[in-house]
């Protein structure tokens, strides 16, 4: 164990944090590139082949950067995609940002340090670092932009300079240390473990963007919100978003077992895919569509009497023509992402004719990033952490995650020796409770028989 290490799991003050030299290399899950290829004409690409823990050298960094020491981190889908090398292997991300050349030119290299999501230790900050100091506690914003760039200056996400950080760019979060701009650091809510506040910001902040912010559907009290796949780390935000605006969350999920889940959160209407018939190997035509759109809307109809004002979809080729048909007329079908597939299909006739909107939301600006932040710091949103692995098991951890066998967002500690540390404010952490605080944890024997 380097020495600022040593330094930092003893508790030591920024001045001392200081004194201590950055180790020339750290632990980091990685890529390689020597790996591409590997999974051609496999049918299984399973990222626990690919994904690599080892020593990576430290990089230098630039003025406007800081290098936080990870205590724990989270997976995110953008791990697997990376991992799997699809749609498009990451090192060509990581070339397309050398390109800029200066400071940019580090990202290329023959390896990749993965993951969006950090909380930590402030251990060096830049010449040109302004708001941020060694000993700071911070959540990193997986959100890298130009700043210089005009566009950003209206909305983050639209300037063509922006990427995300461990998934566009190197020295990602799922290591030992990782280098960021400040602007991509908020600070960590001191009621949090390392854990807990790690797997929050990228999920919880893009659904803050697609349903409550100006950017997004803006739901209103009394909104019906249709929310797929809502025990992952994405829709079980959503939901508590939902309940917080005074709507009326709708999840829908894969198994007894996540429907059991999702009653934790509150969710008001729950439903699962084999009670309306989606699942298994039929295919998805447009007749199939429309027909399980009927049903789906039928359910929904039966148990509130109305369409759905909102849907948020991240799923995608799977779901995302049923979206189209089942929101309401006048309706939003908001949009992040696509797990199943990018390749979407739905009836135009449904969208156009009843004046119903597709909304494209991608990750959140800082500000937004900001006031989802300052929901947790309130206690008003809670984690939704599943499961916790160590840094050398994050193979394991991803897989859960590629596999879709796990819930909420599954954490992975890195410097942090043990789950539970890091809080800095006790008594808030024993006002809002444990219960209310890890709502998908799993909490024993008991636990277990009630979701089997």
């Amino acid at each position: 164990m380097d020495s600022l290490t040593e330094a930092l799991l003893s508790g030591a003050g920024p001045d001392e944090l200081g004194r201590h030299e950055l180790p020339p290399e750290y632990e980091a899950a990685h890529l390689l590139a020597a790996d591409l290829g590997m999974f051609d004409g496999v049918a299984d690409n399973d990222v626990r082949k690919s994904l690599h823990v080892g020593m990576v050298p430290m990089p230098e960094i630039a003025p406007d950067e800081v290098v936080v020491a990870v205590m724990a981190s989270s997976i995110n889908y953008n791990t697997v995609w990376s991992a799997t090398f699809e749609p498009v292997p990451t090192f060509e991300f990581l070339r397309r940002a050398a390109r800029q050349g200066g400071w940019a030119a580090r990202h290329d290299l023959p390896h990749h340090v993965v993951g969006s999501d950090a909380s930590g230790v402030v251990v060096r900050a830049g010449a040109g670092v302004r708001h941020w100091k060694p000993g700071d506690h911070v959540v990193v914003s997986c959100v890298q932009v130009d700043e210089q760039e005009p566009a950003t200056h209206a909305d983050a996400m639209l300037g063509s300079g922006q990427r995300i950080w461990g998934y566009e760019t190197n020295f990602g979060g799922l290591a030992h240390y990782a280098v960021v701009r400040a602007s991509q650091l908020l600070p960590k809510p001191a009621h949090l473990t390392w854990e807990e506040s790690a797997g929050v910001l990228l999920t919880a902040a893009t659904s803050y963007r697609m349903l409550v912010g100006d950017n997004g559907a803006r739901i209103r009290q009394g909104d019906i919100v249709l929310v797929w796949g809502a025990t992952g780390g994405l829709g079980a935000f959503a939901v508590q978003m939902v309940k917080n605006a005074g709507g009326i969350a709708v999840g829908v999920v894969g198994s007894e077992r996540k429907a059991q889940v999702l009653r934790r959160l509150g969710c008001d209407v729950v439903i699962n895919r084999s009670d309306i018939g989606m699942g298994g190997d039929d295919a998805l035509t447009p007749e199939r569509t429309i027909e399980l759109g009927k049903r789906l809307g039928r359910e929904i109809r039966r148990q509130l009497g109305e369409d759905p004002h909102v849907v948020f979809d991240h799923v995608g080729r799977a779901t995302f023509g049923i979206s189209v048909f089942v929101v309401r007329k006048g309706g939003t079908v908001v949009t992040c992402g696509s797990s199943t597939g990018y390749d979407h299909h739905f009836d135009n006739r449904y969208l156009w004719m009843n004046l119903k909107r597709i909304v494209g939301s991608h990750a959140a600006n800082l500000q937004e990033q900001a006031e989802c932040n300052r929901l947790f710091q309130l206690g008003h949103l809670a984690p939704v952490l599943s499961e916790v692995f160590p840094l050398q098991d994050v193979g394991e951890a991803a897989r859960l995650v590629q596999l879709n066998k796990h819930t909420g967002k599954v954490g992975v500690l890195c410097l942090a020796p043990e789950e539970g540390l890091g809080v800095t404010d006790p008594a808030l952490r024993e006002k809002i409770g444990a219960q209310r605080l890890n709502p998908l944890r799993r909490r024993g024997a008991a636990d277990d028989a009630e979701v089997s």
